[in-house]
């Protein structure tokens, strides 16, 4: 089988989110998958199996080490980005991928004929239940007025649930010193295994938000970058009217308290049928290899 290391996000070279996308896996049994995803270890996994799409879209299913996901960020935009330059072989102006959540949609532009920013469609947000500030104050290890208090920590999800929590800046950023014991019983009961905090003041002027994912320890402590949280993120946003508009065209930054500097592009609306969520970023190209079956 022939795999390819893809960085998605990255401001700089190997500093976004590493990602192995295998091919030729049409009769590769669950299990392999699986079994594969642990073996490369990193924080998913991708397999295309199908070189030619289905209904319109190519096959994709998500791997972590542990478990299938139905849908995440880095690997849609990864397995785009492969399916475009490996199995098609010629520019496309939009890729459709099938995954577990569903059917989603990624659009390409282009510069000199490589692609450049890729941009993915991701399925209606829906908004969960709000969660009092200091017991999340004492999960991350900070004061309950480090909150911005204008708005809720909230459970969104766009296909994976995020808990979404605002901050007042960057030095509340810096301090966040996670419980993982009374993060897992947070995850316990959300279904969630990821909380997103976020910061109006940033590292770098051109961008508009500074964010940090956190996990637990045995899992992935802290992402360098994750599409499918700001993904929610950007909902959020747009539903509770973060910068005043039910519309978000911004910058975000992500990973450089772990010198992992990652850049994300988020677009959001208000649409008749709920919140239009699209992500973007740069996807480059890393390394690529045959793996033994």
């Amino acid at each position: 089988m022939r795999f390819y290391i893809v960085d998605v996000f990255a401001e700089s070279r190997l500093s976004g989110n590493q990602l192995a996308v295998f091919r030729d896996c049409e009769k590769l049994s669950t299990g392999s998958m699986q079994k594969i995803a642990q073996e490369m270890h990193y924080s998913e996994t991708t397999f295309i199996t199908s070189e030619e799409p289905h209904d319109g879209g190519y096959d994709v299913r998500i791997f972590t080490p542990g478990n299938e996901l139905p849908f995440a960020g880095h690997p849609t935009l990864g397995s785009a980005y492969i399916v475009q330059s490996q199995v098609i072989g010629k520019p496309a102006e939009k890729i459709l991928l099938n995954m577990k959540v569903g059917q989603i949609p990624v659009t390409f532009s282009y510069s000199d004929g490589a692609p450049d920013v890729l941009w993915m469609r991701q399925k209606r947000p829906t908004f969960g239940k709000t969660f009092d500030r200091g017991r999340i104050a004492r999960i991350l290890g900070i004061r309950a007025t480090d909150f911005d208090g204008r708005f809720p920590i909230r459970l969104v999800s766009t296909g994976v649930p995020f808990v979404i929590v605002p901050l007042k800046g960057l030095q509340a950023i810096k301090k966040i010193n996670v419980d993982s014991a009374a993060l897992r019983k947070l995850f316990v009961e959300t279904s969630s295994t990821v909380i997103l905090v976020f910061s109006p003041e940033t590292y770098s002027n051109d961008n508009q938000l500074n964010v940090r994912v956190l996990g637990v320890p045995e899992n992935i402590p802290e992402d360098p970058a994750t599409g499918s949280g700001n993904g929610c993120l950007a909902a959020y946003l747009v539903k509770h009217r973060y910068f005043g508009t039910e519309e978000v065209d911004i910058r975000v930054e992500q990973g450089y308290e772990i010198n992992r500097r990652s850049l994300l592009l988020l677009r959001a609306k208000k649409a008749p049928d709920g919140i239009e969520v699209n992500v973007g970023g740069r996807v480059q190209f890393v390394a690529k290899g045959e793996f033994p079956e």
